[in-house]
């Protein structure tokens, strides 16, 4: 099924209800979703290769927690975490000070990613600071969208609750 933007995001706790949740695609979500946004943001950066790194392996220690609780919302959350500092930091490697589109987001799709008709600005020269902190969050992202337990779960919920 797809993300549901729709959902009272606001008032609904996933954790009670991971009924709620869908996988989306890519890291739909990844901002919105509770308890996990408030757990796992704190500890996402990507400024420099050393603070991605401590980063990433906080996160990627979470979502080892959330997999060993068989909280498979959390894991998939920390999993969107870890994709997310590999695009942000990307985006920040080719577009200096990470504006990538032309112009503001329209106002129906705040909170959705996307270009939603907007042109994309020139590239840059790439920032290697940048590159290299993407490339760290890039290994433990596919570390962990490729942990055994973590497909098992993933597959366990697809399973109950629908793709």
């Amino acid at each position: 099924m797809p993300f549901n933007y729709d959902q009272d995001f606001q008032h609904t706790d996933f954790r009670q209800h991971p009924e709620l949740y869908r996988v989306g695609k890519g890291e739909q979500g990844v901002l919105l979703v509770q308890p996990y946004k408030s757990e796992i943001l704190p500890h996402w950066r990507f400024r420099t290769p050393e603070v991605a790194r401590e980063s990433s392996e906080h996160i990627f220690g979470l979502f080892l927690d959330y997999l060993k609780a068989e909280d498979f919302v959390g894991a998939d959350m920390a999993r969107k975490f870890l994709q997310m500092g590999y695009t942000r930091a990307r985006r920040y490697a080719n577009h200096r000070g990470g504006k990538k589109y032309d112009g503001p987001v329209p106002a129906d799709k705040k909170g959705q990613s996307g270009a939603h008709g907007r042109a994309e600005l020139p590239r840059a020269p790439e920032d290697p600071e940048k590159a290299a902190a993407a490339s760290i969050f890039k290994l433990k992202w596919d570390e962990a969208r490729l942990h055994p337990e973590y497909v098992r779960q993933r597959a366990a919920f697809e399973t109950r609750y629908g793709k």
